[in-house]
């Protein structure tokens, strides 16, 4: 039994979801969905005949700031409270107020960016270390950074993948038993 909340809910956008659950029908259970992360957003649902109406208008979910949330779900009667579903789900900046230098990167985009610059600067650098008076510069060693960069690589192409609705694991192997 589970309300199966998104991944990813959007700041300025309505968010509606029509919840189904057997054992807690509405109106005798009330339904309850707590945030916790950067604010606390607890939301209420109302009854919708058996089911359970959880809603927030654009006007709303625009002051949720964006980032990762831990929640519960709850069912309540009287003083009885039950978790229905527990997680983490993500709430991603309204791009209706966001200003002209939002960078709506990754962690793992502007960390490859990052190292890709340092190792473009690099190429035309000969020491990985230098001295001047009593003070001493190490460089991190290009096979190391190229190391980063790949399992940097690697993250940002499984997270576009995702984006895309492809498979985090690859290609599809097709079996056929006879």
């Amino acid at each position: 039994m589970s309300c199966r909340l998104p991944e990813k809910i959007g700041a300025g956008l309505t968010f509606d979801r029509l919840v189904t659950l057997i054992a807690y029908p509405a109106p005798e259970w009330a339904l309850s969905v707590l945030l916790r992360g950067k604010s606390a957003i607890d939301l209420q649902a109302t009854a919708d005949g058996s089911q359970h109406r959880l809603h927030a208008g654009a006007d709303v979910t625009a002051t949720w700031a964006p980032g990762d949330y831990w929640f519960t779900v709850r069912a309540t009667r009287g003083t009885e409270v039950h978790e229905i579903e527990q997680g983490q789900l993500t709430i991603t900046p309204d791009m209706a107020s966001a200003g002209a230098g939002f960078d709506g990167r990754s962690h793992a985009q502007r960390c490859l960016e990052a190292i890709e610059a340092v190792l473009e600067k690099r190429s035309t650098i000969d020491q990985d270390r230098y001295r001047i008076n009593n003070r001493e510069l190490y460089r991190t060693p290009v096979a190391e950074l190229m190391k980063l960069r790949d399992l940097y690589r690697a993250e940002v192409r499984r997270e576009k993948q995702a984006a895309c609705g492809k498979s985090i694991f690859g290609a599809i192997v097709r079996v056929r038993l006879k």
